[in-house]
């Protein structure tokens, strides 16, 4: 059975309309009466959708999509498909911003087990459903319509947000919050992980920073385990993925829209900024971070403490800051180590 999804959506709303409420301009005023139903990236917008282009590295994207409109910037507007009406905006990231929250207002606000304190008096909602053998230990709280697998274990203080469905023979530690995810089968969350609150999404401006509704969800896989302490952002407009035989260690954070492939290694205390994808069998070292919008190929590697800015190609072996390859790293360390070598002195 199909999610039914974590938020309500309005709409649809005319072109006309959108353009008023979010700063911007019908670049085809004989289009203004357009109904526009969805918001989507890029890449997944279709004929009733409205996306938007903000980071010219997604350029090539632009110019291959479906979307009705899109709000972007004068200057790039020539590049849009004829059958896409642009929004022209001096901020287009602001703009689509608003027209995000009108569409879904409701996800300006996280949601948690999403019941009224009358509602019932245990501390699993009678809309849920639990398949046999799951066990809920004391203090822990299963919210509106959530899915719990048989098998699984809700530990002590845990909390199962509204609609999040957990998969068979999982373990959710003490103390965890997962809200707007959907786990699959064989999963381990250790105490104090939170998946699914809002991505770190602001539009800056110079009077302020307007908060960008996180309308995705959090997708992790079967056979995953996510250590003490680790966050989790659950998307923008796509999901977080995190892909099976995944291991995650303790303290780790992963920002929104990321996508980690199958088996891979993320140690202690690292950083995955948003939209960032790593391949699968991919491996971080303790400590180290990755910026947004990269890609890290299948099987390579990034040595501890280190933090890349640029693409990592499959199989690559990195390390340092900036991180470049390791060869390339150890002759650089070498030869500042040779540079600040004391001479002996001469009698």
């Amino acid at each position: 059975m199909e999610h039914p999804g974590f938020f309500e959506k309005a709409g649809p709303f005319t072109l006309s309309d959108i353009a008023g409420l979010a700063d911007a301009e019908v670049g085809n005023p004989d289009k203004a009466a357009l109904e526009i139903s969805d918001v989507c990236p890029l890449d997944l917008a279709g004929a009733g959708d409205i996306t938007f282009l903000d980071n010219p590295k997604y350029l090539g994207e632009l110019e291959n999509t479906r979307a009705a409109a899109c709000f972007i910037a004068p200057k790039h507007a020539e590049r849009l498909p004829q059958t896409t009406i642009p929004l022209t905006a001096k901020m287009p990231y602001q703009s689509f911003a608003k027209a995000l929250a009108a569409f879904y207002p409701d996800a300006l606000r996280s949601k948690g087990a999403d019941y009224a304190a009358d509602d019932f008096a245990g501390n699993v909602h009678p809309t849920a459903g639990l398949e046999d053998n799951v066990v809920i230990e004391p203090g822990a709280v299963v919210g509106r319509e959530a899915q719990i697998g048989s098998g699984t274990t809700i530990a002590a203080g845990a909390i199962i947000g509204y609609r999040v469905s957990v998969g068979r023979n999982c373990y959710i530690g003490p103390g965890a919050v997962i809200t707007h995810s959907l786990l699959g089968n064989s999963v381990v969350v250790h105490s104090g992980v939170c998946a699914g609150q809002d991505g770190f999404g602001f539009a800056m401006g110079p009077t302020g920073h307007l908060k960008v509704p996180q309308i995705g969800r959090v997708i992790i896989q079967d056979d995953v385990e996510i250590g003490a302490n680790t966050t989790i952002d659950r998307g923008a407009l796509k999901d977080t993925i995190i892909g099976e035989g995944t291991k995650i260690d303790n303290q780790v954070q992963i920002g929104h829209n990321v996508v980690i492939g199958r088996h891979c290694v993320i140690v202690a205390k690292c950083g995955i900024a948003g939209s960032t994808e790593m391949g699968d069998f991919a491996v971080m070292g303790a400590a180290s971070g990755l910026a947004g919008h990269l890609k890290m190929g299948a099987g390579a590697m990034l040595a501890g403490g280190s933090l890349s800015k640029d693409d990592i190609p499959p199989g690559g072996r990195w390390g340092g800051t900036p991180a470049r390859p390791f060869t390339e790293w150890a002759r650089e360390l070498a030869a500042i180590r040779r540079l600040t070598r004391k001479k002996p002195k001469k009698d």
